[in-house]
């Protein structure tokens, strides 16, 4: 409870100090950030949940990663990771006293400092906190192979609203017991949203209950007293203690069970695994009434429960702060009393310090076979035809092949690699599945790597996302105009990598690659629906530093475009390519070139013979390539003395100005 107690008052004081970070001073308005700016309904309760996710990884010796699903509230994980050490060894600036003290408080939510949500600078952190909704996706996708990991994301009542986070509570249909680890949702039922009461919090406990057994679950219930339910008075702190203890020892215990049955028996068979829902006050050990008004308990809370634009608030503050016992948490130098610190796990069990939350300090590169052996032989431009993906099929099968050892590549996509012309893989796994099977069924196993048996494209792009930021590899297919809806996780994305490249500590990770086939131009049955190419608009407004976009015209283009996406590492790579039947134009030898530059003269298309041309004809992706060529070879026809240079565009990203 001490623990908790100086967590909450690092968190609260990184909400609101510039100065005097222990109160050891008379508390003055010089010593307030002038604009109050985070979030705080959260943060309490997290406090909670991560001291006692630091009490289970000491008791039974856990790999445990923690991944904050709300919004906001980053100056919780500041907290817990200052506490344990793992932040002032990131950041030795930030040291462990007075004056590191300070300066943590000030930075946050500060201009040139660090964000009020848990961002690629804070340790142990996988999931950005700007956008809601993918916390249980990143954590499935990290313990997919990670068999010894337990990811717990703790699900915010509000984010549990959106739909990609009521979509992932299905994702345990897909997590294998013998090769997976574990995920250990926690839903934080804090009861508010910014000024609304939240779904969960307003249904009753047996709806609740039903909701998650349904799904599959076992939920585990520890609940405060509010008007909704009868549980444990909020304000007996050790009762509510005692409750999570019970509860998380229980998750812990038969998570193993599960685990030791499924492994020494071969038993992957689906189980209910265990889950929580933990009901505390919004804003939990702040002010309970401000002006009048209800601040714990309410939504009011969500953000900055004192605002401080009256001088009688200045006391409230201090008072607030003051009821943590700040002189009882840290030493006369500001630091936390050894009792403190030694409650805490060590070395990589910190959760801060896993390096599965810093992927590529993990991180092997895959077995790749050369993909010049799958490219289309003696190609006669314009007359030799391929279909570009099943050829690709094959080379993606042998990656599998290669790499069955480590275990480290997967294919995403929602229901569309046989679609999508991949059907080669199946030649060598299956799709994964651990549910109900009929024996009309085809190629799913509960051990499969193709992960294209959930219609969400947010749960596929949510899985690989997490296996990418663990340390893995992987790709995403899909049809180009429904790549649009993960616009924004892909634009996320994007911005994590972009940061974590300003930061010496974050190791690359390998590139998160999407394939996007069915393209715009070869609708001939869905027609307008299935018309859209705004991804590419979406992702070209972006810098080239982070994300690239190739249009390979043919098979060999293709292969070789993948393969140097496929080894990539810290970038958003977009292949836009055909699956139907279509005419080649380049060999092997020639497609290596062009793809090496990106951009270049088809000297075979065009007869300027290197002189000034009357006329270029640039063009970039399959059909438009297919349509130039047909123009080229009618204007050729009709008027023969028109010198024609052709130019053809693989990487979009090269015509971007310096």
């Amino acid at each position: 409870d001490t623990y908790w107690r100086a967590a909450n008052y690092l968190s609260a004081g990184q909400l609101y100090l510039l100065d005097n970070p222990l109160l050891r001073k008379p508390l003055t308005m010089d010593h307030v950030k002038k604009k109050i700016v985070g979030h705080w309904g959260t943060v309490p309760g997290q406090n909670f949940v991560w001291t006692h996710c630091n009490r289970v990884i000491k008791r039974y010796d856990l790999d445990m990663i923690y991944i904050s699903g709300p919004g906001h509230g980053g100056n919780f994980q500041i907290a817990n990771t200052y506490i344990d050490g793992t932040y002032s060894e990131i950041y030795p600036n930030i040291s462990q006293d007075v004056e590191g003290m300070q300066k943590m408080f000030k930075q946050f939510s500060f201009p040139c400092g660090v964000p009020s949500h848990c961002a690629p600078e804070t340790p142990g952190s996988i999931n950005e906190g700007g956008e809601l909704g993918y916390s249980v996706a990143h954590a499935f996708g990290a313990v997919f192979d990670n068999p010894d990991l337990i990811a717990v994301p703790v699900v915010g009542d509000g984010e549990s609203e959106t739909g990609p986070l009521a979509t992932s509570w299905q994702s345990n249909k897909f997590l294998n017991p013998i090769t997976d680890g574990a995920v250990l949702p926690i839903l934080h039922m804090n009861g508010y949203k910014i000024s609304n009461p939240t779904v969960f919090a307003r249904m009753s406990h047996e709806e609740v209950e039903n909701f998650f057994k349904g799904c599959g679950w076992d939920p585990i219930f520890v609940e405060a007293k509010d008007e909704m339910n009868d549980g444990i008075d909020p304000e007996d702190h050790i009762a509510m203690h005692k409750a999570m203890c019970e509860a998380m020892d229980s998750c812990i215990e038969k998570i193993k069970a599960i685990q030791k049955h499924a492994r020494e028996n071969n038993d992957a068979k689906r189980v209910a695994w265990p889950m929580i829902v933990l009901r505390t006050p919004k804003g939990w050990t702040g002010p309970k009434v401000v002006d009048g008004k209800q601040i714990e308990g309410s939504f009011r809370a969500h953000q900055v429960p004192i605002m401080m634009d009256k001088p009688e608030h200045l006391e409230m503050l201090k008072e607030w702060l003051l009821s943590y016992h700040p002189e009882e948490l840290f030493d006369e130098n500001g630091k936390l009393i050894p009792e403190l610190k030694a409650l805490a796990p060590t070395g990589d069990r910190r959760i801060g310090s896993n390096p599965h939350a810093n992927g590529g300090l993990l991180l092997k590169d895959l077995r790749l076979p050369d993909f010049r052996e799958y490219g289309v032989k003696d190609v006669v431009p314009g007359e030799t035809q391929a279909q570009d993906m099943i050829e690709l099929g094959a080379y993606v099968r042998d990656i599998f092949t290669l790499n069955k050892e480590n275990k480290n590549f997967r294919i995403f996509g929602p229901d569309e690699t046989m679609s999508n012309r991949l059907m080669k893989v199946f030649e060598e796994t299956n799709r994964d599945w651990n549910n109900e099977k009929l024996d009309s069924d085809e190629f799913l196993a509960t051990d499969g790597r193709v992960m294209d048996s959930m219609l969400s494209e947010h749960m596929c792009e949510g899985w690989l996302e997490g296996y990418l930021l663990t340390g893995r590899h992987g790709f995403f297919a899909s049809y180009e105009a429904f790549i649009r809806v993960v616009d924004s996780m892909c634009a996320q994305h994007a911005k994590w990598l972009k940061v974590c490249n300003q930061l010496p500590w974050r190791q690359s990770i390998a590139s998160l690659n999407l394939i996007l086939t069915s393209n715009v131009w070869q609708q001939d049955h869905n027609g307008f629906t299935h018309q859209d190419p705004g991804f590419l608009d979406h992702i070209a407004n972006k810098k080239a530093d982070v994300v690239r976009l190739y249009l390979p015209p043919d098979t060999n283009c293709l292969l070789s475009c993948f393969d140097h996406c496929i080894r990539s590492r810290d970038y958003v790579n977009v292949l836009v390519t055909s699956k139907h039947p279509r005419q080649q134009w380049l060999t092997m030898e020639q497609a290596v070139k062009h793809c090496t530059q990106g951009i270049g003269i088809w000297e075979w298309a065009s007869n300027d013979c290197g002189e000034e041309p009357d006329v270029v004809m640039a063009c970039c992706g399959d059909t438009p390539t297919l349509e130039t060529l047909a123009a080229v070879a009618i204007l050729r026809e009709a008027l023969p003395e028109i010198k024609i240079r052709v130019i053809n565009v693989v990487d979009l990203m090269k015509l971007e100005p310096n």
